[in-house]
């Protein structure tokens, strides 16, 4: 049986290896045996990163809320709870953004969950 070469599948396997290492610092864009180690190992970070980044923005709106909560008087479990009682569902990006951006209507908000905690 006659040899046969598999230099058109292979270099293009390595082309598009290399082409994801673009970028890369020293020989892990240049060699392929780096690059591709590299390449495996972003690949590995980005599908981590794209569950954990819910995660780092979830604790971002929290820390906005609380800070904003803090300014009006409460905790940020206390105005939640109250919220909660109100019977206003609000979900977190937004009470974040309207304490960044509307701070009248979150003190509003604010204040109905300190009546609903209180009555």
């Amino acid at each position: 049986m006659p040899r046969v070469k598999g230099g058109s599948v292979t270099r293009n396997r390595r082309k598009k290896v290399l082409k994801l290492a673009k970028g890369y610092f020293g020989s892990k864009h240049r060699l392929f045996k780096s690059a591709n180690a590299q390449v495996m190992k972003s690949l590995q970070y980005a599908f981590r990163d794209r569950r954990q980044k819910k995660r780092d923005f979830r604790k971002l709106w929290i820390a906005r809320i609380n800070a904003a909560a803090r300014l009006n008087g409460l905790s940020y479990s206390k105005l939640m709870h109250g919220l909660k009682v109100a019977g206003l569902e609000v979900n977190r990006k937004m009470l974040a953004d309207l304490a960044v951006n509307d701070k009248e209507s979150f003190a509003q908000l604010a204040n109905t969950a300190k009546e609903k905690l209180n009555a």
